[in-house]
């Protein structure tokens, strides 16, 4: 608990917004759709409440009528909406998120969609996992 609120505090630091439930995607980079991703940021954290936890933050870009595969995240998700807007479906609830929305994915929660639904607006979505290093941040659902 005090590490949720913790990594809560740091989020609420670095972006404003409300908090929803939602999205990203490892294995998406190889899918045909050309959704792809970028890590802007890897931290190690050994503080107090938070040993031996690694923060990654990444870029995922949706092209136009693009998707991800189902996938589950084992570890604490983030996320913020950039550019365009994004219909998600996580733990059979769907939402449509738009810029400047935000959202929090518990751990290993099914993902089974998310799509840029537009034909010619792009989707860019900020992403941050709370994670164990060398561990995966995706994993596909088979």
């Amino acid at each position: 608990m005090k590490t949720l609120l913790i990594i809560s505090a740091i989020l609420a630091s670095s972006l404003s917004g409300q908090l929803f439930a939602q999205h990203d995607h490892t294995a998406a980079t190889n899918s045909p759709t050309n959704v792809t991703r970028s890590i802007i940021r890897q931290q190690l954290l050994n503080e107090k409440g938070i040993d031996n936890r690694e923060v990654q933050m990444l870029i995922v870009d949706y092209p136009p009528n693009s998707s991800s595969p189902a996938h589950r995240h084992p570890c604490p998700t983030f996320g913020y909406l950039l550019e365009g807007e994004l219909e998600s479906t996580f733990e059979g609830k769907t939402r449509v998120y738009k810029k400047g929305d935000t959202f929090y994915e518990f751990s290993n929660g099914l993902h089974s969609s998310a799509r840029n639904t537009s034909s010619t607006v792009p989707a860019k979505l900020l992403v941050f996992f709370v994670a164990e290093p060398g561990k995966p941040t995706s994993v596909l659902e088979k």
